[in-house]
């Protein structure tokens, strides 16, 4: 069934030449998954909260979808940075955008794998420490005890949520991207 959805999201990004990356697509999405994950075991080590960890995966996958496109297309690949039917007037214009926007593919796709994994992750953590200390309060109220719990409750299924949701994003994106250098636009 997730296989079918990788073979899918890769066709309809990239196309019928799209099944040669079928299996990189399902590889980056579990590991992006996996490692979004373990973050939720306590005490476990959130590899995707490092921005040189999701910067240099999101660096290898830009470098080798511009190789595939720079060996296809050869200088004709520049013509990614030109949209079709772009008149001639606008090309001082059209290409440096075209080209920032190029270049910060790689700065945008792990930053924000980054933050939306560092921001859940450390909010988690904090209200866990907060309901911790709530718990060594000896107090008449216990039900102000177990506020911060049903808090930590429905925090864990937002954040494994966002977990799944980050790993498809990257995904797909991804995709995108593939699909761009394959199909110049």
């Amino acid at each position: 069934m997730i296989f079918n959805t990788a073979i899918e999201l890769t066709y309809s990004s990239i196309g019928k030449v799209g099944k040669h990356f079928v299996s990189l697509i399902f590889v980056i999405f579990f590991f992006i998954l996996l490692c979004n994950l373990i973050g939720m075991i306590p005490y476990s080590f959130t590899v995707t909260s490092h921005l040189i960890i999701t910067f240099t995966l999101a660096l290898t996958i830009y470098i080798g979808f511009n190789i595939i496109g720079i060996k296809k297309y050869k200088l004709n690949f520049l013509n990614l940075f030109l949209p079709p039917g772009a008149n001639l007037a606008l090309v001082p214009i059209l290409v440096p955008i075209e080209l920032i926007s190029y270049i910060f593919r790689v700065i945008s796709l792990p930053v924000r794998l980054f933050a939306n994994m560092m921001a859940g992750h450390t909010l988690l953590k904090v209200i866990a420490g907060f309901a911790w200390s709530m718990l060594n309060v000896n107090s008449f109220i216990f039900i102000a005890h177990f506020i911060p719990l049903i808090l930590i409750v429905l925090l864990v299924g937002l954040e494994i949520s966002v977990a799944i949701i980050q790993a498809y994003v990257f995904t797909i994106l991804t995709c995108m991207y593939i699909g761009d250098a394959i199909n110049l636009h």
